[in-house]
């Protein structure tokens, strides 16, 4: 049997949809921003390296510049906060600020299971070096994605209404909102309360959705 906690956080996955229409008299302060970014920081990484800047979007100017950009999605006007989630396409860079406070307290196994620190930094290294012309920018997706998710399920735990959208001109965001070459627009995520309860959307049936052990050769994979 399920505990009381277990069975709550379960609800917050199955209720979670997505919102479009929030209620844009309702104004979130910039701790409790922080607390849902915090959170979302908080998901896991390649090599812990957290392939992620947060872009909060609040004040009304700044949402005015978006809307454009979100090719008219009022989400990102009526939301309290919009967060335009990025990925770092040097995220290899991150590695000596992760690394060094576990470093300078000697913390065994702090490396990841590597042999040594050196170790894992040439890989890591070599990894951005030499992988595919690709490898960067998969990297960086990847792993900004799993922060935005853990973002909207925070969100809702923390009883808000959370919209995703990755209808947006990325470059158009750049250039708006002066992004660093470093960086790569992933989605944008509007958070708030909803002002029209979200519309729960259908889902295949889990039997649809798992191969078990691998394909089988010339199947049908409708």
């Amino acid at each position: 049997m399920l505990s009381a906690a277990k069975t709550e956080f379960l609800t917050i996955f199955r209720e979670r949809h997505s919102v479009r229409h929030f209620d844009a008299s309702h104004k979130l302060r910039e701790q409790e921003i922080k607390e849902l970014l915090e959170i979302a920081g908080s998901a896991p990484s390649s090599w812990n390296l957290q392939h992620w800047k947060f872009v909060a979007i609040t004040d009304a100017a700044a949402k005015a510049k978006l809307l454009p950009i979100a090719h008219g999605q009022k989400q990102v006007v009526g939301a309290s906060v919009t967060v335009a989630i990025l990925g770092d396409l040097q995220a290899n860079r991150n590695t000596e600020a992760v690394y060094r406070p576990a470093i300078q307290t000697g913390l065994e196994d702090a490396y990841a299971g590597y042999s040594s620190y050196p170790a894992m930094v040439a890989q890591i290294e070599d990894s951005y070096a030499n992988a595919s012309p690709t490898y960067r920018r998969d990297e960086a997706i990847r792993n900004a994605s799993l922060a935005a998710m853990q973002l909207m399920l925070a969100a809702k735990a923390k009883g808000l209404d959370s919209s995703p959208m990755v209808g947006f001109d990325a470059d158009a965001f750049v250039k708006a909102f002066n992004v660093p070459p470093r960086y790569v627009p992933v989605l944008l995520v509007a958070i708030g309360k909803a002002a029209i309860p979200a519309r729960p959307s259908s889902r295949f049936p889990v039997e649809q959705t798992i191969i078990w052990n691998g394909f089988e050769p010339d199947a049908d994979h409708m």
